[in-house]
């Protein structure tokens, strides 16, 4: 029997499964790969996911979130009392332990937060099950770098009363270099390799050294400042100024108007993610008024710069940490230093998919060729792999300096690919689309 693999995050979790030489973020009942790790508690059921979300406007004091952040923690943790403080949910703490305070109507009842993160993993467990038609009980379980032993416990425990057989528990960064098969398809020399993952509620970072098939954690930074409920709130805010900017009214002191504005504008931020626009609608947002506004990619971009800017930042100053440059971290370089190869798309990545990269060449130069390969390795990047290319011309040349070169890569779930080059100085644009073999 296969084991599969399950990421509890703050905001979400997945199961993946690993087969055909790599791994497979599966899709839920609902037909998304994640499953928002949320659960609301009602008179007589516990629902658990997407539903669970949607409802919390109407059920907000008995829908626990962000149960990770708790989870195995002690009472005079800093991150526990702003948690706490933060939730909807009241939360008390009895004989040195937290527990949820559940009001259904009938009866209050008191649930711990492991039994949240228990109905958590039965949720990934079924699943797993429907994915792969089959029971399924060996697990490995992805948790943060700064995990506690108290916290990793507490997940262990709760994944086995879920009827899970933990065989490990690994470290996220180590996971994600295991997923993509970094290190395990070139079993000798030695690579950095930098594993950036921007969460829901914070934004992690870790430089490791790849040597012969082992990992080693250089340097590791968790900012808890910059995460995508962030970036959610962020546009959420944004569509309360427009219907103020509409209907004069201002509703961002109202708590059940802004949960609407948020479910809104989290739905909106995905889209955004493969669309050039995303319309935002809300009914009977405040006074009985609807809401109608719709966002383009450029704007969302724009009222979350600081929060881009800042993701950016955090790299920096963990590369300084380590006293390395970005020429320091080579994922994809090839070994001849004649070209450069970057991985946009690994093996896995969950469909659709956008990504931009930003290419730079010498200023002497009046074109540059980007050239597309689909390979199985890092080193395996040959002619016969090579599938399309986009040539830029005419560019303006520089006596001094480089040009700035953004590509935009986005990959829709059939597997078709449109890549846009742009020249940042000229604003020149060339644009491919490469359609599904038939």
């Amino acid at each position: 029997m296969a084991a599969i693999g399950v990421h509890l995050g703050c905001t979400s979790a997945c199961v993946a499964v690993y087969k055909d030489g790599r791994a497979h973020v599966v899709a839920n009942d609902a037909g998304d790969r994640v499953t928002p790790a949320v659960v609301a508690y009602s008179e007589n059921e516990e629902v658990v996911g997407l539903a669970a979300k949607q409802s919390r406007i109407r059920n907000i004091s008995n829908t626990v979130m962000k149960v990770k952040q708790i989870l195995g923690r002690s009472p005079g943790d800093v991150q526990v009392q702003k948690y706490i403080t933060e939730s909807k949910c009241p939360v008390i703490e009895k004989n040195g332990k937290f527990q949820y305070e559940i009001d259904t109507g009938e009866e209050t009842k008191f649930v711990n937060p492991e039994d949240v993160v228990k109905l958590i993993f039965s949720k990934m467990k079924e699943t797993a099950q429907s994915a792969l038609g089959s029971d399924v009980s060996d697990v490995v379980i992805t948790v943060p770098f700064d995990f506690g032993e108290k916290p990793k416990n507490a997940l262990g425990e709760a994944a086995g009363a879920a009827g899970f057989n933990v065989l490990r528990l690994i470290h996220e960064p180590s996971a994600a270099l295991l997923a993509y098969g970094i290190g395990q398809d070139s079993p000798t020399g030695k690579s950095n390799v930098l594993v950036y993952k921007l969460g829901g509620t914070s934004l992690s970072i870790s430089v490791i050294e790849v040597n012969s098939g082992m990992y080693r954690v250089l340097a590791t930074n968790t900012d808890d400042s910059i995460g995508g409920v962030y970036f959610t709130e962020a546009l959420a805010h944004y569509l309360a100024s427009e219907f103020q900017r509409s209907f004069k009214h201002d509703v961002r002191g109202n708590a059940r108007a802004m949960m609407k504005l948020m479910n809104s504008a989290d739905v909106a931020k995905h889209s955004l993610s493969t669309l050039g626009s995303a319309n935002c609608f809300v009914d009977s947002l405040y006074d009985g008024l609807d809401f109608d506004c719709n966002v383009s990619r450029a704007r969302f971009e724009l009222i979350c710069s600081p929060l881009f800017n800042k993701c950016i930042e955090v790299i920096r100053n963990l590369l300084e940490q380590v006293e390395f440059t970005s020429d320091d971290i080579n994922k994809g370089v090839d070994e001849s230093g004649a070209n450069r190869f970057t991985i946009l798309f690994p093996s896995g990545t969950p469909l659709p998919a956008r990504r931009q990269h930003t290419l730079q060449a010498p200023g002497s130069i009046s074109s540059v060729c980007l050239e597309l390969y689909e390979s199985i390795g890092k080193h395996s990047a040959k002619d016969e792999n090579k599938f399309a290319q986009i040539i830029l011309q005419d560019l303006d040349k520089k006596e001094n300096g480089l040009h700035d070169i953004l590509a935009v890569l986005t990959m829709k779930r059939d597997g078709s690919l449109h890549v846009t080059c742009t020249d940042q100085d000229t604003g020149k644009c060339e644009a491919i689309t490469v359609e599904v073999a038939s």
